[in-house]
């Protein structure tokens, strides 16, 4: 399917091997992911509709970007490097906190990811590559929430899970001028 090797890590996000990306996936072992969440200045999260033809999940919609770093590249350089190739927009990002979670998905594949959280406050017009993304919209976090308790179906069901501490993150932090 792929090369492309994850880090796998324990409870604690130290490293104890890597592995081939979907293999991880169908194993359902922890390994280090990242999120970025991008705003625009009028406080709207840009949001990506997964391209239909992604391995899983594709036609949700989602967080900015999500991915994987590669060995030996740091969580912030991951996030850098995939919200240029998922959304060609190029930022400097803030992390902002760690999350881990374990989720299986309908495909017999499982998310467990240790998850470093990044965000910026950004004006750029997004150029999503198709193969990743084939639409994407900002959208105001009330309105957001309203469709997530609505229609959850829409979502990935990561971003279900990871955007209420996001939420409250900001809420504790001084909203998206913590970014």
């Amino acid at each position: 399917m792929t090369d492309i090797q994850v880090i796998l890590v324990d409870e604690h996000d130290n490293p104890t091997g890597t592995m081939e990306k979907h293999q991880a996936h169908h194993l359902g072992l922890r390994h280090r992911a990242i999120s970025v969440y991008v705003f625009n200045r009028a406080g709207e999260l840009l949001l990506q509709r997964r391209a239909a033809g992604k391995y899983h999940c594709g036609g949700l919609w989602s967080n900015t970007c999500c991915g994987h770093p590669y060995p030996d590249e740091s969580a912030k350089h991951a996030a850098e490097r995939r919200l240029r190739e998922e959304m060609g927009v190029q930022v400097e990002l803030r992390k902002l906190f760690e999350f881990s979670y374990r989720l299986a998905l309908a495909n017999g594949m499982t998310e467990h990811e240790y998850g470093h959280l990044f965000g910026a406050v950004d004006e750029q017009p997004p150029h999503p590559d198709p193969q990743e993304a084939d639409d994407f919209r900002y959208v105001a976090l009330p309105d957001l929430e309203a469709e997530m308790a609505a229609h959850p179906e829409r979502f990935t069901p990561w971003f279900l899970i990871c955007y209420p501490t996001f939420r409250d993150y900001l809420r504790d932090n001084g909203g998206i001028d913590a970014l």
